[in-house]
C-alpha cells in the first residue's frame, strides 16, 4: 500500500477540552471557527467527541488541496475564535494530515 502525496488531505485534530469549561460555549466556538474556516477554504470541518470520555474532542476536516492556505487559516481561525482557552493546560490541540491509500 502507499500514499499517493498528490491527493487530497485529511485532517484529524483532536485534544482534551479544559476542565470546568462550559461545553455548550466551547461547542459554539469550536463549531463557529469551522463554519468561519468553510466560508474561507471551502473545507467543512466536523466535530467528534471521544466515546464514553467527553472530555477528548476531534475535528475532522476532508478534501483539503491547498495544506499550506488550510493550515494557515486553520492557526488564524483558533486564535480568531479563542479556542486555546478551551484546551486542558499542559495539553495541546495534536493535528495528523492523511492520505488515502492507493
Amino acid at each position: 500500500m502507499a500514499a499517493d502525496d498528490s491527493s487530497l488531505k485529511h485532517y484529524f485534530i483532536y485534544y482534551c477540552i479544559r476542565d470546568g469549561v462550559d461545553v455548550d460555549d466551547a461547542h459554539a466556538s469550536v463549531r463557529n471557527m469551522q463554519l468561519a474556516l468553510g466560508k474561507q477554504t471551502g473545507v467543512m470541518g466536523r466535530l467528534f467527541v471521544r466515546n464514553h470520555e467527553d472530555t477528548t474532542w476531534m475535528e475532522v476536516y476532508d478534501g483539503v488541496a491547498d495544506t499550506g492556505a488550510f493550515e494557515q487559516a486553520l492557526r488564524e481561525g483558533v486564535g480568531q475564535h479563542g479556542l486555546e482557552s478551551i484546551i486542558q493546560p499542559g495539553s495541546a490541540r495534536h493535528m495528523e494530515c492523511f492520505v488515502e491509500c492507493v
